[in-house]
């Protein structure tokens, strides 16, 4: 009778996952879009389109996951605080970069995002003070 058990449990996960197959990306899988990075991806995505809220929701989430590694939630602090800047919430901004920072010290901002007017001197200040 065991072994029925697990032939049908068998079945039933190949039959399970199998549906995946015929979608055109892993990307609409419920599995895959359960993980950090996923979540990581579509609050990019949505910063990228300008909704904000959206992104802020996916990228909270990514940071509340404890699965996710290092590198998504300094990512996932880094979106969060490009939204906090250039929504005037500078504290919140700066505080982001400061979590950032605190996770990986040795994160840089690419040279595009550095020279940006508005974010780019809040992170160079939570640069320079995280580093005493």
């Amino acid at each position: 009778m065991l072994g029925r058990r697990n032939v049908l449990m068998g079945v039933m996960m190949v039959w399970l996952l199998s549906g995946c197959q015929y979608l055109n990306s892993c990307d609409e899988c419920w599995w895959y879009n359960r993980t950090p990075s996923a979540k990581l991806d579509k609050g990019v995505e949505s910063y990228a389109e300008g909704n904000y809220i959206a992104s802020m929701a996916a990228l909270k989430d990514v940071l509340l996951t404890k699965l996710a590694d290092k590198d998504d939630k300094v990512s996932a602090y880094k979106y969060l605080a490009f939204i906090h800047c250039v929504s005037g919430r500078e504290k919140l901004c700066y505080d982001a970069f400061r979590k950032a920072l605190a996770l990986k010290p040795d994160f840089e901002l690419t040279p595009a995002e550095a020279g940006h007017p508005v974010w780019g001197p809040v992170f160079r200040s939570a640069k320079a003070k995280s580093g005493k």
